[in-house]
């Protein structure tokens, strides 16, 4: 299923602030989802500018080989694309995760207006956690951050995801010839 069909193109008629943060962040589970599938860590991100959709993205660093093919660079890659432009000023990012120093200075480049996030990243978080890049005030431009939309459903999707994988690597250990990561048993 591709991005698009899972997340609509416009937001409701009426949702303001509160309502409006939880629905885009909603869909950014959704994609969330899509990177879970494919054996990525579950972080979604998408680009809106006004009420419209403009892209989305979720981890891809495993599948096409690219460390830097996080969900926020993969939306911010796409938005430029479709805008025609590398700046991105009147644009929002939501991403279910707090942005990494890398995803981070790149949403500062793209003079992005606003990020919104919903679960805190301890270790690497780099807009408010360890670390606020996107709002740093010997930059030249700065972020307004918004944290902990649906953060408990953010964090449970992750937790979730994490937990899966460390029995995937304690089966693999008690039973390394017979199961794979992807849980499928081997000959």
């Amino acid at each position: 299923m591709e991005s698009k069909d899972i997340v609509p193109s416009y937001c409701p008629p009426g949702l303001a602030g509160e309502e409006r943060d939880s629905f885009w962040m909603s869909h950014a589970i959704d994609l969330a989802a899509q990177a879970e599938a494919l054996g990525e860590v579950p972080v979604g991100a998408l680009v809106v500018k006004g009420d419209a959709l403009i892209s989305t993205g979720y981890n891809q660093s495993i599948t096409c080989h690219d460390p830097s093919a996080h969900a926020e660079i993969v939306a911010l890659r796409k938005a430029g694309e479709k805008l025609n432009n590398y700046r991105l000023p009147e644009c929002e990012l939501y991403v279910t995760l707090e942005p990494c120093a890398m995803c981070a200075t790149a949403m500062v480049h793209a003079r992005l207006k606003r990020v919104i996030f919903g679960a805190l990243d301890p270790k690497t978080g780099s807009a408010g956690s360890l670390l606020n890049l996107v709002d740093y005030s010997a930059f030249n431009h700065q972020l307004h951050i918004k944290s902990g939309v649906l953060a408990t459903e953010c964090s449970t999707q992750l937790s979730q995801f994490f937990k899966k994988r460390r029995e995937q690597h304690r089966l693999l250990k008690k039973f390394p010839h017979r199961l794979h990561l992807d849980g499928k048993k081997s000959d």
